[in-house]
């Protein structure tokens, strides 16, 4: 219900509901608990975290979208200039400050590069959530009825992605993919459907289903969770069969709750928040975080996707104003990505060579949101024979940043091709990164390019190093080498 009149608000406290007070620099219509005014939506953030932006422009070259379009109001300090005149009321909240709020991939190279501190993600999420209160599926208004369907029905449920890619996957292993393409059939598609096939990354057989606990290799040294995702369990089956087998080559005992979901930063990142806190609540749930719980006996929850991964270490403050807030609290504080664990554990060496000459490429939620970008080379480096060069721009988004490739195609393609040119500029025979989207996204412009690269994530190269077991791809680039 909305209020009449005007407030000041002057300083920063908590509420009685425990909501955080907007702090306003002049009288404004009163907002209701809803952040619901006769002018609209207003954001509702602590003030002071705008206040912290000293507009240096030291978070420009950092930023994809400025450095491919050179306005300033694509930057982050455009766009927190912005946001800020929004806040005191000199702006509406209109089609054009939300398009550049838009256009934001909020990978947070921003908050890596700032030397203020500024918490971009937390002044862009309250303004990404009001917009989609005033415009309901705003964020996902460019997709079809398809796409929708599939991000908020399909994504985030191992099964039903399974069964979706069932056919696609029969497409590639028989070979009609490729002749359908030849013959130009697949463009009666519609465009949307075309779309999502050229994302689909060379499908590989699915492990089936892991025991719900998989003893150690060894002495054992730490007993973890591991966290399995969704899409990307779906899409790249082997990463989390090898990463399984990883952590047991290290002497991890590890637990795979059957209950888990999806950790929610597909429903998040769209403005859904209260899909975003259910997901959220039934994963603490499986986890055994309320108290008490079994998660009281594992180390750690390990994680192999940089996106994943910055999501659940977030669930403290997802959560901060519902019944799970400690359980959050408690699961959070269990999160590692898998890198950071090995590093953090102590490497077991791996046995076998992989003779590649290889580069990384920087997950903008590992990197930025998670700030590990030492421990995934560090890996990588202890892989016999692996030679590891630098990436130009590697901690540049590639492009895909959940569902931007889909919401905003033109400038993912753009960032898309501009990765590509810089993998292929360093002669390598394969790319790693991780996570799920990047992988995707790699590989579709590669493979635009033309370009035959390995592009796997780091537990992959890890686990055949382990093993001995190559992928196919990986013989291939090495009988090449041979020749």
């Amino acid at each position: 219900m909305g209020m009449e009149g005007t407030v000041v608000v002057t300083s920063v406290g908590s509420t009685d509901s425990g909501s955080v007070a907007t702090v306003q620099r002049q009288a404004l219509p009163l907002v209701s608990s809803s952040g619901i005014s006769e002018e609209g939506v207003r954001p509702q953030l602590d003030y002071e975290l705008v206040l912290d932006c000293v507009h240096c422009g030291l978070c420009t070259a950092s930023c994809p979208t400025y450095v491919e379009t050179g306005h300033e109001a694509d930057s982050p300090r455009g766009r927190i200039y912005l946001m800020r005149q929004v806040l005191d009321g000199v702006l509406p909240l209109d089609a054009d400050v939300e398009r550049h709020l838009d256009l934001c991939l909020n990978c947070r190279a921003c908050e890596t590069a700032c030397p203020s501190g500024v918490q971009y993600g937390r002044i862009l999420e309250p303004f990404r959530l009001a917009m989609a209160e005033r415009a309901p599926g705003r964020q996902v208004r460019t997709l079809s009825r398809w796409q929708r369907w599939l991000l908020f029905h399909v994504f985030p449920y191992r099964g039903r992605n399974r069964w979706v890619l069932a056919p696609a996957r029969l497409l590639q292993w028989t070979g009609l993919d490729g002749l359908l393409e030849r013959l130009g059939l697949l463009r009666l598609l519609p465009r949307s459907l075309r779309t999502m096939r050229e994302m689909l990354p060379p499908l590989e057989p699915h492990y089936g289903s892991l025991p719900e606990v998989l003893e150690a290799e060894g002495r054992r040294r730490a007993r973890v969770a591991l966290f399995l995702g969704c899409v990307a369990d779906a899409l790249y089956p082997q990463t989390n069969y090898a990463t399984a087998r990883v952590l047991q080559a290290n002497g991890c005992e590890v637990w795979i709750p059957p209950a888990q979901t999806c950790c929610g930063a597909l429903h998040y990142h769209a403005a859904e928040e209260a899909a975003a806190q259910e997901l959220a609540a039934i994963n603490c749930q499986a986890f055994g975080a309320m108290e008490d719980g079994r998660l009281s006996e594992v180390d750690a929850i390990i994680t192999n996707a940089a996106g994943c991964g910055a999501q659940l270490k977030d669930y403290g403050h997802l959560m901060q104003n519902t019944p799970y807030a400690e359980a959050a609290a408690r699961f959070q504080n269990k999160v590692r990505d898998v890198h950071e664990f090995l590093a953090e554990l102590g490497l077991v060496p791996p046995r076998y060579p992989l003779p590649l000459r290889a580069t990384y490429h920087d997950a903008c939620h590992l990197r930025h949101a998670q700030q590990i970008a030492r421990a995934p080379r560090a890996v990588l480096e202890q892989i016999p024979h692996l030679e590891l060069v630098p990436l130009p721009e590697s901690e540049l988004c590639c492009g895909a940043a959940g569902s931007y490739n889909l919401t905003q195609p033109e400038m993912a393609a753009r960032l898309g091709d501009r990765k590509a040119e810089r993998i292929r500029s360093t002669g390598a025979q394969a790319v790693f990164t991780g996570n799920v989207g990047c992988l995707m996204q790699i590989t579709r412009h590669l493979r635009s390019q033309r370009s035959r690269l390995w592009v796997a994530h780091p537990m992959d190269a890890l686990w055949a190093a382990y093993s001995g077991d190559y992928p196919a791809a990986v013989s291939e680039l090495l009988a090449d080498a041979r020749r």
